[in-house]
């Protein structure tokens, strides 16, 4: 071994070793135990160890592809997010050296084999003044035996490119390429008492206050929110305490404290010395009281000097902890949802034309009001809850080790979503005239003759043997699933473009999934899942795929219910536009958007005022979709969100006039597969998108449906034509424009 390179040093010889080697974590907690102060024994696996499992493994060239698709500050969340999970999983199947496998198992046969581990990140700079990376990558606690460490190792190891520490770094403007973890590894401490402290307050570092928080049991409990602490508040420069909290906790209504006083003045000299030992106000984790009070870790309090840039806070809520999520499931299922699901109800069954014009610029203003707070409670809630199924990806993953990072959204097959249940109602209507060729022609008639006119078009197909039944089923259609805004249109008011989608899933011959084969093979996956984890964890691995599921399904419904507010709202303000229509006061033909709710609610309030004058606006199409100059690029490259390789003509979704245009084996490209436009997706015959993600909505149902699906091409619609053959490599995540390879060496 290079003696300049260790891959192994004990914490007790770590003081020496410069930062750079061990990581912020080990050189703290080695100068902590240099200087006296009582830690877990342990030792620190380098950042050589790290560099020689990354090439040995050739890992650099993964990360560089995962990373290389497109610029850092260009990538969405998501994309991030999937990038970070084809890494983890990389580092997950990948060997560690025999070498350096003998080399961890000495120490930890040295620190003894039967003892229980905590197993922590050390990156370099992490726990500094100038960055903190406290809480972006993992630790491990409870660690037992060889197979588990190793398996931490890894997950610490991966932790490096979670999708919140590559965005933490890209907010610091730091280069992950040149990144490096060490590893800290020690013997759990247990003690009946354990919590943080802060030689300054956080949250106003210049206060002259100090505080310590305590909990029974692990500090872990205190950290993840699982038990209220009891609290001091104590003054900075004296010690003297100002302000005992008491936890609230189930033994009884009036608990002791958990500290003495005794043992508070020890906490608070503890952290003096800290402050005079490195310079910072130190924020530290301990454990136990008395001749058995134990140091965890310490790092400065990065708020005292946090720069305005730094948004570490906003990424940690991307993955809430477990306890949160259980509270967000909680919310989200039995609150949030089905008051927005009643929401949505009661303003459509509001009779509008029933209204005085100040009480329609009311409904307006309302409904406006509405929507905003909905669209904060979804930024608050709904999105942070969506990690419910990314930390399903991750225990499966981390249980199972599928050969396919994304074997885990089998799991997430046949759920109740909304649109699932409108997707159905549309089958039953597509079938109902495929088992009727005449009455299918004759429909295909009747719409290539309406001229866009649905009431002469309803009317005439009612006249037909099965038309009463039919516009029965579809009415409901509309009412029930179809009262939802897309791109600014309701799309119960567009009904012949879903009728021509209809149409075509009917002449296509689509059927519907069975859903016993779904069934069975979700069934086959939860036993995968349960084998794994082994029979003293199933519980935990029911709750956790419980939650996920929920997530995703309410993740999916939000959208469609949110959008049913916007198209609520967009019904009143065509509402108010036609009475100032009718009252000569506005331009007979006129765009109605969510942005005219102002000017048409105030033109209502005063009647008999002057013209209502709409300002110019450039629609939302033409300048999202300006054709660029140039030559056109052979090949896109994006995210490969679900696998196959197909070939054939592009249908470019800008519009809601697009969705009755689209033909059965097309390519369909758009901004995103939104759950209002699903039933468009048994036609593709793939999916390019501009948004990326494997967990976005089109990818899980192109995944689901066995269609290739490439995303995260932002210029996609621009360079691509309706009409232009390409081929879609959803392995690889490619989009060939053109004729494929193969054709072009056949015509030569």
């Amino acid at each position: 071994m290079d003696s300049l390179k260790p891959l192994i040093i004990p914490l007790s010889h770590a003081a020496a070793t410069d930062e750079k080697i061990i990581g912020g974590k080990a050189d703290k907690l080695a100068k902590l135990a240099q200087s006296g102060y009582r830690i877990p024994a342990g030792f620190c696996i380098t950042i050589f160890a790290y560099q020689q499992f990354i090439k040995a493994n050739r890992l650099d060239e993964k990360i560089k592809f995962e990373l290389g698709r497109k610029s850092l500050e260009s990538m969405r969340w998501e994309e991030i997010w999937d990038a970070a999970l084809r890494i983890r999983s990389a580092f997950q199947a990948a060997e560690i050296s025999s070498a350096l496998r003998d080399q961890i198992v000495a120490a930890f046969e040295e620190l003894g084999r039967r003892k229980t581990l905590v197993v922590r990140s050390s990156a370099p700079k992490e726990d500094s003044t100038g960055a903190s990376f406290a809480g972006l990558h993992e630790s491990y606690v409870g660690v037992k035996g060889e197979t588990e460490l190793l398996d931490a190792v890894r997950l610490v190891w991966a932790s490096l490119w979670s999708d919140a520490a590559l965005l933490y770094q890209r907010e610091l403007g730091l280069d992950p390429l040149h990144s490096a973890m060490a590893v800290v590894v020690q013997e759990l401490v247990a003690e009946d008492i354990s919590g943080v402290a802060f030689g300054a307050d956080p949250r106003n570092p210049a206060a002259d206050r100090s505080i310590i928080e305590a909990v029974p049991g692990l500090c872990r409990d205190l950290v993840d929110g699982v038990l209220d602490p009891d609290r001091w508040i104590l003054k900075r420069s004296t010690g003297e305490v100002i302000e005992m909290q008491a936890g609230k906790r189930k033994e009884d209504n009036a608990p002791r404290p958990l500290l003495s006083t005794r043992d508070v003045k020890r906490i608070y000299q503890t952290l003096h010395g800290i402050e005079q030992l490195f310079g910072w106000h130190p924020d530290i984790e301990w454990t136990g009281k008395g001749d058995r009070f134990t140091l965890l870790q310490a790092r400065p309090i990065t708020t005292a000097g946090k720069p305005p840039e730094d948004d570490k806070a906003y990424y940690l809520t991307l993955r809430p902890g477990e306890q949160r999520l259980k509270k967000l499931a909680k919310k989200v299922a039995e609150e949030l949802i089905p008051q927005l699901e009643a929401e949505g109800k009661r303003l459509a069954a509001e009779d509008l034309s029933r209204l005085s014009d100040e009480q329609l610029a009311h409904a307006i203003e309302a409904r406006r009001q509405s929507l905003e707070q909905w669209k904060k409670i979804y930024w608050d809630d709904f999105i942070p809850f969506a990690h419910g199924v990314r930390r399903l990806a991750t225990y499966y993953n981390d249980a199972v080790h599928p050969a396919d990072p994304y074997e885990f959204v089998g799991l997430l097959k046949g759920q109740a979503m909304l649109s699932t249940q409108r997707n159905q109602k549309i089958m039953e209507l597509a079938q109902l005239i495929q088992t009727k060729p005449a009455f299918r022609d004759s429909l295909e008639n009747l719409i290539a003759e309406s001229n866009e006119n649905w009431p002469q078009l309803s009317h005439q197909i009612e006249q037909q043997p099965q038309g009463p039944e039919f516009l029965n089923a579809f009415q409901n259609l509309l009412d029930q699933y179809l009262d939802v805004s897309y791109g600014n249109e309701r799309l119960n008011n567009q009904p012949i473009l879903v009728l021509k989608n209809i149409l075509e899933i009917a002449k296509a011959g689509v059927q519907q999934q069975s859903f016993a084969a779904q069934n069975s093979n979700v069934a086959k996956l939860e036993q995968k899942l349960f084998d794994a984890v082994g029979k003293d964890k199933q519980a935990e691995a029911q709750e956790v795929l419980h939650i996920g599921r929920i997530s995703w399904r309410l993740r999916d419904d939000d959208n469609l219910l949110l959008g049913r507010i916007e198209s609520q709202l967009l019904r009143a303000i065509r509402e108010g536009a036609e009475r100032l229509r009718a009252a000569g006061r506005m331009e007979s033909e006129i765009k109605v958007s969510q942005k005219l709710a102002g000017i048409i609610a105030d033109a209502l309030r005063h009647p008999g005022g002057d013209q209502v004058i709409i300002p110019a606006e450039q629609p939302a199409a033409a300048r999202i979709f300006n054709k660029p100059t140039g030559v056109k690029p052979r090949q896109l490259i994006g995210q490969p969100a679900a696998p196959g390789l197909i070939s054939g003509r592009v249908r470019i979704i800008r519009t809601p006039e697009d969705l009755g245009s689209f033909r059965a084996g097309e390519i369909l490209v758009c901004d995103a597969i939104q759950p209002n436009m699903t039933h468009l997706v048994p036609l593709a015959g793939a999916i390019i998108e501009r948004r990326g993600g494997m967990l976005i909505h089109g990818a899980i149902i192109a995944r689901e449906m066995g269609i290739p699906c490439v995303n995260g091409i932002p210029d996609a619609a621009n360079i691509l034509n309706n009409g232009e053959l390409v081929t879609v490599d959803g392995h690889l995540g490619i989009v060939t424009v053109g004729a494929p390879e193969f054709d072009l060496e056949k015509t030569a």
